[in-house]
C-alpha cells in the first residue's frame, strides 16, 4: 500500500500526541512491581516462551514494565540463552540494537539513557554477541500498542531495525502494562506487528508480520 508524504506526515504528528499520552498512562501505573512480575509470569508461561533456547528480553528502564527481577532469575537458572540488546550505530551511522549474551547482571554497566547495558570496551565481542538471525524470541518493549498487535516505540528505530532481520519463525512479544493499550495504534508502513501482546491481565494474539 503506497502513502503520500502528506499523509504519512499527519499519521507521525498524531503518532506523537499518542505517544505522549502513552508516557503518561505508563508512568501513571499504579503498583508497578506486582504488575509487572504478573505481566513477566505470563510471557514465559507461552508456549513460544518454552519452546525457544535464544531469547531477548529488554532491561527496564523509566516506567517500563518491570523485568530485571525475572530476567535475573532466568539467566541465573541457565536453562534459556538470554539476550539483552543495548543502543549502538551501524557503519552507516544508523541506530540499532547490538546483541549481548547476558551471563550476569553484575557484567553490565549503567549507560545511555541509564540503561544498563554492556561496557563498551566489550562491544562486538565474538564470544558474547549473537545476530539477530540467531533469536527465537524477543520480548518488545514500547510506549504504546492496541489488541491487534500494533505497537508505538520511542521513535529511534532501534528495534524496528532488529525486527526486521530476525527469522521467519522468531515470535515478536510485547510486554506492557494493560493501561498502555489503546484501541488502535496508528502504523505507518514500515511498522511491524507483534505476534501477541503480553499484559498483567491478558494475552492478545497480534496480526503478526502476514
Amino acid at each position: 500500500m503506497s502513502i503520500s508524504k502528506e499523509e504519512l506526515e499527519k499519521i507521525m504528528e498524531k503518532k506523537s500526541g499518542m505517544r505522549r499520552e502513552a508516557y503518561d498512562r505508563r508512568a501513571a501505573q499504579e503498583n508497578k512491581d506486582e504488575v509487572s512480575a504478573s505481566a513477566c509470569e505470563r510471557f514465559m508461561a507461552l508456549p513460544e516462551y518454552k519452546n525457544a533456547q535464544v531469547i531477548m528480553w529488554y532491561i527496564d528502564c523509566r516506567s517500563e514494565t518491570r523485568t530485571k527481577p525475572h530476567l535475573i532469575k532466568e539467566v541465573e537458572k541457565g536453562e534459556k540463552k538470554i539476550i539483552v540488546p543495548y543502543c549502538t550505530e551501524d557503519e552507516n551511522g544508523e541506530n540499532k540494537l547490538g546483541l549481548w549474551h547476558m551471563s550476569s547482571l553484575e557484567e553490565m554497566v549503567v549507560g545511555k539513557w541509564d540503561i544498563l547495558e554492556p561496557p563498551k570496551e566489550l562491544w562486538g565481542n565474538p564470544e558474547k554477541e549473537v545476530t539477530p538471525q540467531e533469536l527465537d524470541m524477543i520480548m518488545v518493549p514500547g510506549t504504546g500498542f492496541d489488541r491487534t498487535g500494533g505497537r508505538m516505540g520511542n521513535g529511534q528505530g532501534y528495534y524496528d531495525r532488529t525486527m526486521e532481520q530476525v527469522r521467519p519463525e522468531c515470535s515478536l512479544i510485547a510486554l506492557c502494562y494493560e493501561s498502555q493499550l489503546f484501541d488502535e495504534i496508528l502504523v505507518a508502513p514500515h511498522d511491524v506487528y507483534m505476534d501477541k501482546v503480553v499484559t498483567e491481565s491478558n494475552v492478545y494474539e497480534g496480526k503478526g508480520r502476514g
